[in-house]
């Protein structure tokens, strides 16, 4: 385990924002025994400097946006799209869904799940001039730019993907896979 000094702690600290009387709050310690540990008069023990570090970098996880991690341009479908159209974009950019846009504002998504299921309740004809309004599904959730991510992760968790909206526009999308590149 990499000990941070002092300094480092005091630094980190400011950097995500917290005052000394902050992380004592959520270390469940004194405001003083922070103060102290940041000057480096009193040595704190293992645990307690775990309880601190484990506090900052809470903290400086939720200084990332939904901004930081979004995918910009959104690849997108309108809902006059054909069905073959919508395939073949899937297949180039290797995406499994899309949202429909119609002029900048989500109207809904389209999956292959969607596709699937529309072609075994025969939904979908031969002659393939289905479009995507024919199948589509109710859209992705949206956030502003600004939302944290661990509001992101949790809207995640019951969608595959959440559309960043700025302006009344989509600006930017995250996936799963998105979340999963945080780790590296």
């Amino acid at each position: 385990m990499n000990v941070p000094s002092p300094d480092e702690l005091k630094e980190l600290r400011k950097k995500v924002g917290l005052t000394q009387s902050d992380v004592a709050e959520r270390a469940g310690l004194s405001q003083s025994m922070v103060a102290r540990i940041e000057s480096g008069s009193v040595d704190p023990r293992v645990s307690t400097l775990k309880r601190i570090v484990d506090v900052l970098n809470s903290a400086q996880r939720s200084l990332v946006t939904a901004k930081d991690l979004m995918h910009a341009p959104v690849i997108s479908v309108s809902p006059v799209d054909t069905i073959v159209k919508t395939v073949a974009k899937m297949e180039e950019h290797g995406i499994s869904q899309l949202p429909v846009l119609q002029k900048g504002v989500p109207i809904g998504c389209i999956s292959e799940s969607a596709i699937i299921a529309a072609m075994e309740e025969g939904k979908i004809s031969r002659s393939m001039k289905n479009t995507v309004s024919d199948i589509m599904e109710d859209g992705f959730p949206t956030v502003s730019p600004s939302v944290d991510i661990e509001t992101v992760v949790h809207t995640l968790h019951y969608h595959h993907a959440v559309l960043v909206m700025e302006k009344g526009q989509v600006t930017g999308v995250i996936t799963k896979h998105d979340l999963i590149t945080l780790l590296s």
